[in-house]
């Protein structure tokens, strides 16, 4: 995507400039909604509706959360199983990504690993009316060599497919170990900051092609010292701490980065980013999904797409905005990563 130094200008090819400013609100940040959830959100309609859930329903729900959520977002992300006609039905003003990689990973081999959605390509994704392109990975940087070389020439594969095709490369990355245990445990919630910093170090290297990064909160708000979903007095860091744990990490990159909220509940992503403000982190927004819409799951089991709109008109355009208040008091805009508009250069592909 870029050529960057301390003197020269950044170089930005014009398909991926004009890319990431589609999925922007007017100030350069990245205000984005999330709806590409796939396994998870059939089974947590499932569970509430005591029966499976149907691709129809999968698309419906889909459907209402892209057609009321998106008049306050800056972009939607979808994907090409259940979300394609949810694109139909966002704002006019609002950007898509579309994923790419297959729901969930494979759990009879070691190392979590991607794959991509047998029919789609970049150039299918793009001609779906995506804006740019999204793949999520699970990624421990301790891990092995051999599954970690798997991984990066994964991740380099679809930044070539992505310059190819001049269309920006948005590379989501969850952390874990299986050495140290589960995500949510406090022994990872100890190494959880370092493994994010070495991850936003690695996947900013030019040759993956990625463009954005889209990483987790450096910590885990359930053992921040002080916190809302610290309940039980559980300390793996101060606040202070915390705060210079988002410092730490957003120094690792040397691309734009915005923040996942790895489905937590409103507040406490809420109070994620009112953190990373504090600490002046230069996060250019948010890809959000879950904290916004989650609780309508059960309403949607119930009652139907009715009932859902009806959450939704409320509850989850109360939850979006106050996400969108957090954000004009912490976020950047995507630019100023870089300098300022003043030194992008946009230029042709080669």
């Amino acid at each position: 995507m870029t050529e960057r130094d301390s003197q020269a200008k950044v170089r930005i090819t014009r398909g991926k400039f004009n890319g990431i400013n589609t999925l922007a609100d007017e100030r350069g940040v990245i205000a984005a909604a999330a709806m590409d959830q796939r396994g998870s959100l059939e089974k947590a309609i499932a569970k509430d509706k005591g029966s499976p859930t149907t691709p129809a329903e999968m698309s419906e729900f889909k459907i209402q959360v892209t057609e009321v959520l998106t008049k306050y977002a800056s972009a939607i992300l979808l994907d090409p199983e259940y979300g394609l006609e949810a694109i139909k039905h966002r704002a006019q003003h609002a950007g898509v990504l579309l994923a790419y990689e297959k729901t969930g990973y494979d759990t009879t081999t070691k190392g979590r690993l991607p794959d991509l959605l047998d029919h789609w390509s970049v150039r299918r994704i793009a001609e779906a009316g995506a804006s740019a392109v999204k793949i999520l990975m699970y990624y421990d940087p301790d891990d092995v060599a051999d599954i970690n070389t798997t991984k990066h020439a994964f991740i380099e594969r679809i930044g070539a497919e992505c310059r190819a095709y001049d269309i920006p490369f948005f590379l989501e990355i969850v952390a874990y170990s299986d050495e140290v245990g589960p995500e949510s445990s406090f022994e990872f919630a100890k190494v959880k900051p370092l493994k994010v910093q070495k991850y936003m170090q690695e996947f900013s290297k030019p040759q993956y092609g990625v463009d954005v990064l889209k990483v987790e909160i450096p910590v885990n708000m359930r053992y921040v010292e002080g916190s809302q979903a610290n309940t039980d007095g559980q300390v793996a860091y101060t606040k202070d701490e915390a705060r210079q744990y988002f410092v730490e990490t957003a120094k690792a990159s040397r691309l734009p980065f915005i923040y996942l909220s790895a489905g937590v509940s409103n507040p406490v992503f809420l109070e994620s980013l009112q953190l990373a403000a504090e600490a002046n982190t230069p996060f250019v927004g948010v890809l959000c999904g879950r904290a916004t819409w989650k609780d309508g799951i059960p309403i949607y089991a119930k009652g139907g797409a009715k009932e859902l709109r009806k959450w939704l008109e409320d509850q989850g355009v109360h939850n979006i905005q106050a996400l969108n208040d957090v954000l004009r008091q912490g976020a950047k805009p995507w630019w100023d990563f870089y300098g300022g508009k003043d030194r992008i250069e946009v230029v042709d592909p080669a």
